[in-house]
């Protein structure tokens, strides 16, 4: 990789690193309010909901078309990131 490529890439990772640093910022208030989700349910079978995973993903979907964005790449975060929650749901469900 030439000297000026190489300058253009770190500029670039630093640009990521700042969006990574906003994601998280992100994912830290989703994270809170999938607390107060989970406060509102009785049963740890309701902790998964097929029919809200479709539409989702469905509006995701759209969103992406719409906005010229990789269907696929966006649906396998969305996955991901619905499956990493369900995740943390049961880890953190206590019974009532």
């Amino acid at each position: 990789m030439s000297p000026k490529n190489k300058i253009k890439l770190n500029l670039l990772r630093k640009k990521l690193d700042k969006l990574d640093s906003q994601l998280l910022k992100i994912i830290k208030k989703r994270s809170e309010i999938i607390k107060s989700v989970l406060l509102l349910k009785k049963y740890k079978n309701e902790i998964i909901d097929k029919r809200r995973i479709s539409t989702i993903l469905k509006k995701i979907k759209k969103e992406s078309i719409k906005r010229n964005i990789d269907t696929k790449v966006t649906n396998r975060i969305w996955k991901n990131m619905i499956w990493a929650y369900i995740d943390f749901e049961n880890r953190k469900f206590k019974k009532k």
